[in-house]
């Protein structure tokens, strides 16, 4: 019966039924109605930490795994690529736009985005990259097939 509801008591009153009222204590109600609230503020907050950590491992399938191989340490050259002369070649006009990029935009070049090298493992297309690396002057950035599958699947 709800408590607030006077018309009802006079009623059962009127007609002799015993009637006890009990009020529920203030902060229970209050605490049971807020509660779900509560939960999903305390699990949100926990998520956005977790995301935000860079120490988890359970939030960081979005964070990068490149390892950063500097040019000044790697002294690796076209020099020491043998064997894989038609990639060489067309690596090396790559290289000489990075380096006088002014020179091939005078002729409507644009450098392109990126290099696919395929072949099976132990066929040199890390070291080509690593040279183009060295001759360029620029930074290396190493990162498995694996790691994008992770990242994107």
């Amino acid at each position: 019966i709800p408590f607030d509801d006077a018309r009802l008591v006079d009623s059962l009153l009127v007609r002799g039924i015993k009637v006890f009222t009990v009020k529920p204590a203030g902060w229970t109600s209050l605490l049971v109605s807020l509660l779900p609230f509560i939960v999903l503020i305390g699990f949100y907050f926990l998520i956005m930490n977790r995301m935000t950590n860079q120490n988890s491992k359970a939030f960081s399938f979005g964070k990068s795994k490149a390892r950063l191989h500097e040019a000044s340490k790697s002294k690796i050259t076209f020099k020491d690529v043998a064997g894989v002369d038609e990639a060489k070649e067309e690596l090396q006009e790559i290289v000489e736009y990075l380096k006088d990029p002014n020179r091939f935009q005078r002729l409507g070049g644009r450098i392109p985005r990126g290099v696919l090298l395929v072949g099976r493992p132990g066929t040199g297309k890390t070291l080509l990259a690593k040279a183009v690396s060295g001759e360029a002057g620029v930074p290396f950035f190493s990162i498995s097939g694996s790691d994008f599958v992770e990242m994107f699947v």
